[in-house]
C-alpha cells in the first residue's frame, strides 16, 4: 500500500508541474547491464507526451554501450511544441558484491526543437526554435536483489535503483520569430529513483521519479520542476542473484 501511496502521489505532482524550456530531458537510461552479449530495452513517457524508445548492449564484460531516441509533438490551443533529440554513450558495469550493479556512462545528444505560443484568439505571440547539442556524465547504481509486491493474490518482484545525470546543453541556431537571436547554454543535474515490477518474464514496468536543477539562470533553456516518467524495460541475457 504504501508503494501503491507513493505512486499515486507522484502522478498528481507530475500533473501540476509544467516547463517552460525547448529541452526536454529524456529520462536517464538505467540498463543494469552484467555480462556479454546483454541486450536491456525500454519505451518510456509521461503526461506531456515526451516519449523515450531506448536501447543498450554489453559489448564486452565491462563494457555497454546505449543510444535512446526522444521524441515530444503537441499542438495546443495556446501552445505548440516539437521536440527531436537523439542520444549516444558508452562506458562502463560491473558487478559488486551483494547482488549490486554500478555503471557509469557518457555520451552525446543532439537534436532539434521549437514552439509557438498563441493567444486565446489563436494569434501567434511568439516562435522559438533552435538546435540543441548535449554532452552527458551518468552514474547509475541498484541492487539486483528482489523484493515482492503482493497484489491481486499475485506476486511480484520489486527491485530498486538510483542514477544521477550531469548533462551540459547547448541551444545553438537560435531565433524569435525567424530573427537570428542569442543562443543560450545550461548546466542540469537529475537525481532519479526508479522502481521495477517484474511482470511476465523479462518484462517489467519501470517508474523513474526526482528532480531537474538547472544550475544556470536561464529563459529558454529552464530545467523542469520534477521528473516522471512511466515506461517497460526488457532485459535479455544477463545475470540474476549473485555474480
Amino acid at each position: 500500500m504504501r508503494l501503491l501511496s507513493r505512486f499515486f502521489v507522484l502522478l498528481l505532482l507530475a500533473s501540476l508541474s509544467s516547463c517552460a524550456s525547448l529541452y526536454f530531458p529524456p529520462p536517464p537510461q538505467v540498463p543494469l547491464l552484467t555480462q556479454q552479449g546483454e541486450f536491456s530495452g525500454g519505451l518510456h513517457t509521461n503526461f506531456s507526451g515526451n516519449t523515450s524508445l531506448q536501447g543498450a548492449y554489453a559489448v564486452t564484460n565491462g563494457l555497454g554501450v546505449m543510444g535512446s531516441a526522444s521524441f515530444l509533438h503537441s499542438n495546443k490551443p495556446k501552445k505548440a511544441e516539437n521536440f527531436d533529440f537523439f542520444e549516444a554513450g558508452a562506458g562502463y558495469f560491473t558487478r559488486l558484491p551483494d547482488q549490486r550493479v554500478l555503471e557509469i556512462y557518457g555520451g552525446y545528444g543532439a537534436g532539434a526543437s521549437d514552439r509557438t505560443e498563441r493567444t486565446r484568439e489563436g494569434v501567434v505571440q511568439q516562435r522559438q526554435e533552435g538546435n540543441l547539442s548535449k554532452l552527458f556524465l551518468q552514474v547509475n547504481y541498484s541492487a539486483k536483489k528482489h523484493r515482492t509486491l503482493h497484489l491481486f493474490g499475485n506476486n511480484f518482484p520489486l527491485s530498486y535503483g538510483t542514477a544521477l545525470r550531469l548533462s551540459h546543453v547547448e541551444l545553438s541556431n537560435f531565433k524569435l520569430d525567424g530573427v537570428v537571436a542569442h543562443g543560450e547554454d545550461n548546466i542540469f543535474l537529475e537525481p532519479i529513483t526508479f522502481t521495477r515490477v517484474q511482470v511476465v518474464g523479462p518484462v517489467q514496468l519501470q517508474l523513474i521519479s526526482g528532480g531537474n536543477f538547472g544550475l544556470k539562470h536561464r529563459k529558454y533553456l529552464r530545467a523542469a520542476n520534477s521528473v516522471f516518467q512511466l515506461g517497460i524495460t526488457v532485459n535479455l541475457g544477463g545475470q540474476e542473484g549473485r555474480k
